[in-house]
């Protein structure tokens, strides 16, 4: 005859041994279809920010996403804004809330893998024809509790975990979007700052020339048509400054919007500055793997995770499932006799189910798991896809916005020189007042130019730091 002793700790080993069974698939393998390396330059320019010094050759600088944004931004007003805005931007905060939602969701998840043991105390009283009974009890106990044979309740908290990782990398990732959006906003108001200085300045020379050409149109030295097409630049000077206040009020409120409080006028800029931002030359040959650092990516792959989890779990419902319900107490026909001698007692109800007939319920929640898998994957994959792209598009313009600013900086030497030429030749009579004004539309638009380059190259840096995952750090390591 079998030791008794010797059979129950067989079975508690069973029971243990299968608890740590899962039928969890093995997680597929993302096949982003990208390069191993960027087909683009794969080191920043010259463009970057003289503030921050150009070393192509210092292949152990730290990763982009290791970049404190207050190393990355080398203006202190804009560091300013972007910590009030991490302080008190709304939908910053609903994303904080959001993971702390999603971590009170997986400790729910994770008490279903131990006991739950509650404490209860019943007045019973029952009566009719017989006399009014009282009987009194209490005791201490767990209800329901799943042996995890197969795996369920643990892949379901798995799932769980996953969801709260992928909730915080998108807080994460919000807060790299919040930052970007703070300085591209920032760089959009010091650009319509200058543009409406630009159209201030044009527009008093267009109203000195127009004063001067009516003087010349009362002696007779110039037509009609001189004077009106003087006056139409002078018009159209005042409309264009009229509108870059509106744009530099709509930023302003912008700014204001983002950052969730009063912007005082001293933290608004005062132009254009080359030196707001600033990136240090990327490793030759960096990998694309860089990618994965992103929090869009990780978030991707926690949520893929997590519906990988959920196969195993839709997996387990095909098989037995045994809860176990125990109490220990007393029951007393009295209340001071409760907890005497004599009146303890106690209950084990285990409860196997086994499914038989379910109508394909069953295999449609496991298709369902399959699928939402497959999507998650799908999902990851263009997550990475559409990093690279990024990226890619990032470095690309670069090196092509450093050549146009340098272009542009060169045309507006040449407007410049050429204005003031045609300016000395029409006040000496050599040249029509038309040769001036087309001197001076193309200085204008030159201006306009240089002014609408910069803050695109300024805004793709910070891009460029956004999408190589820069962003969430405040200081670097």
């Amino acid at each position: 005859m079998r030791n008794p002793l010797m059979t129950t700790l067989a079975i508690a080993s069973s029971l243990f041994i299968a608890g740590c069974a899962t039928l969890e698939p093995a997680l597929p393998a993302a096949d982003a279809a990208i390069m191993g390396a960027w087909p683009l330059p794969p080191t920043t320019s010259s463009a970057v920010s003289p503030a921050v010094p150009v070393d192509a050759s210092t292949a152990d600088a730290p990763a982009v996403a290791d970049i404190g944004w207050r190393d990355f931004f080398v203006d202190p007003k804009l560091e300013e804004l972007v910590a009030r805005a991490l302080d008190h931007n709304r939908d910053l905060r609903v994303a904080v809330l959001n993971v702390e939602r999603a971590r009170a969701q997986y400790r729910i998840q994770r008490a279903d893998r131990v006991p739950s043991l509650g404490a209860t105390a019943t007045l019973t009283r029952s009566g009719g024809d017989a006399p009014v009974s009282e009987s009194y009890s209490a005791g201490i106990g767990i209800a329901e509790f799943e042996l995890d044979l197969f795996g369920r309740v643990r892949n379901l908290s798995q799932a769980a975990l996953q969801d709260y990782f992928a909730t915080e990398e998108a807080r994460r990732s919000a807060q790299l979007s919040l930052i970007a959006e703070v300085a591209n906003v920032y760089l959009t108001l010091a650009a319509d700052q200058e543009l409406q200085r630009i159209a201030q300045a044009t527009l008093q020379t267009h109203e000195a020339s127009y004063a001067l050409t009516g003087k010349r149109h009362e002696l007779g030295a110039v037509s009609a048509l001189d004077l009106h097409q003087a006056r139409t630049e002078v018009e159209a000077a005042r409309s264009d400054a009229a509108r870059f206040a509106g744009q530099v009020a709509q930023d302003t409120n912008a700014l204001t919007l983002l950052v969730g409080a009063t912007v005082e006028p001293g933290l608004l800029p005062t132009g254009v500055d080359d030196t707001v931002t600033g990136l240090s030359a990327l490793p030759a040959g960096l990998p694309s793997e860089v990618l994965l650092r992103r929090p869009d990516v990780l978030g991707a792959e926690h949520r893929l995770r997590a519906a990988n989890a959920n196969i195993g779990a839709a997996r387990a419902a095909f098989f037995p499932s045994i809860s176990l319900t125990g109490n220990v107490g007393s029951t007393s026909p009295e209340l001071s006799g409760l907890f005497g001698g004599g009146n303890k007692g106690w209950s084990f109800i285990p409860q196997i189910n086994l499914p038989i007939f379910q109508g394909g319920r069953l295999r449609a929640n496991l298709g369902i798991a399959t699928a939402d898998r497959d999507i998650a994957l799908a999902q990851y994959e263009k997550s990475i896809q559409s990093g690279f792209r990024e990226v890619a598009d990032a470095l690309a313009l670069t090196a092509t916005l450093a050549a146009q600013r340098q272009a542009q900086e060169a045309l507006v030497d040449a407007a410049t020189r050429a204005e003031a030429l045609a300016r000395a030749r029409y006040e000496a009579g050599r040249d029509s007042h038309l040769v001036r004004l087309d001197a001076q539309r193309t200085l204008y638009a030159a201006q306009q130019g240089l002014v609408a380059t910069r803050r695109a190259e300024q805004s793709n840096r910070v891009t460029l730091y956004k999408v190589l995952g820069g962003g969430w750090n405040e200081h670097s390591e």
